[in-house]
């Protein structure tokens, strides 16, 4: 039994195949992304295009999502957050992060997607790049003509800061 490459844990002919081959849809925002990676490791690429929202779907080029399904090797999905996206909604957000490698690299894409209902459907609407998240230091910083916190007695700069 292959498993699905979207993480549920199902059989790929049980999750994602039936979605892929159009013969069920997508109940959920968190579904439809699942498979839509799904769809990038089978390089599925007509699935890709055909779960993307009308309006955006003509903007996608076919031939380079297709070169970068099959240049990465699809390692995981990760699934961070999701808001929305049920079956009675109409919106939903997905954070994911999606590990792959390219060119002997470890690589990932993190997105925080956006997806909508049209139609009764689940699409692909649009995604951005999450905000940075600030680092905030735990403990003060140390000047370089402070003493040197290892209690030498020698500053800083001329102890542990070299």
């Amino acid at each position: 039994m292959e498993l699905c490459p979207c993480g549920s844990g199902k059989s790929y002919v049980r999750c994602c195949k039936p979605l892929h081959k159009g013969a069920a849809c997508a109940v959920t925002a968190e579904q439809l992304m699942r498979s839509r990676y799904c769809a990038y490791v089978k390089t599925e690429v007509d699935y890709i295009l055909r779960t993307t929202m009308p309006k955006t779907r003509e903007t996608l080029d076919a031939n380079a999502t297709r070169s970068w399904s099959t240049r990465a090797e699809w390692q995981k999905l990760e699934i961070l957050s999701t808001t929305g996206g049920g079956p009675d909604d109409t919106e939903g957000t997905v954070e994911f992060i999606a590990h792959y490698n390219e060119k002997e690299q470890r690589r990932h894409h993190h997105e925080i997607g956006k997806f909508k209902k049209y139609r009764g459907k689940w699409y692909y609407d649009d995604g951005e790049l999450p905000a940075p998240k600030q680092v905030v230091r735990e403990t003060p910083k140390i000047g370089r003509n402070d003493p040197c916190p290892c209690g030498s007695g020698k500053k800083y700069k001329k102890c542990c800061g070299k």
